[in-house]
């Protein structure tokens, strides 16, 4: 059964917790956010890809700092999408930003725990977050592509990122900070792209 005040989950809310507020990209979000609960996703087919990814980077000959895991997340407004994501996995053509590159050959997943969604969040609103393992691979980076042909993905790479601006002014708009910190992720083999990429796997619901 779930028991939702049981000690595993109460650490794994914790363990959540800390790998969110080690994620932001705003140090006033540390007060700004609460999170309830928290569900372990086990979802031994992914976690057993993202293994199979890495052994086969590692015997490509990446290094140990490009096969390290790191978290990303995705926002949900309702627990379906969220649960959906978990059970299938964060599949090509389901974002809506195309600036770093092809929406239908690979996907979007956001670096910071307080940038997942476009516009900020207002006092009051709750989603699901869904906490991913990531292995970004070799990563590219690219300028951002506000035109309609988009940016393939780039033989040899396994991830886009934007070219960071050190000079993000402090009034940068929230919109900017989110497309900007984006990981865009995808995985081609001999030619064709995973409808799925194996490098990501989601971790923790909250």
């Amino acid at each position: 059964g779930f028991h939702p005040e049981s000690e595993e989950s109460s650490s794994l809310l914790q363990t959540a917790v800390s790998v969110l507020q080690s994620s932001y990209l705003d140090s006033t979000s540390q007060d700004g956010f609460q999170y309830s609960q928290a569900i372990l996703v086990e979802n031994h087919v992914f976690l057993s890809e993202l293994k199979a990814f890495a052994q086969a980077k590692e015997a490509a000959g990446y290094s140990q700092e490009e096969l390290e895991e790191t978290f990303a997340f995705l926002l949900f407004d309702n627990e379906e999408e969220a649960k959906e994501v978990c059970q299938t996995g964060l599949r090509v053509n389901s974002s809506s930003i195309s600036t770093l590159g092809d929406p239908a050959k690979g996907v979007y997943i956001s670096k910071y725990a307080d940038y997942l969604h476009p516009r900020p969040w207002y006092h009051g609103k709750s989603g699901y977050i869904v906490i991913c393992k990531l292995i970004k691979g070799k990563v590219k980076v690219v300028s951002e592509n506000y035109t309609t042909s988009y940016t393939c993905p780039s033989p040899g790479y396994d991830c886009h990122v934007a070219v960071s601006r050190s000079n993000i002014p402090s009034k940068a708009s929230h919109c900017q900070a989110f497309e900007q910190s984006q990981y865009y992720v995808y995985e081609v083999s001999d030619g064709s792209t995973a409808e799925r990429p194996r490098q990501i796997c989601p971790y923790i619901v909250i």
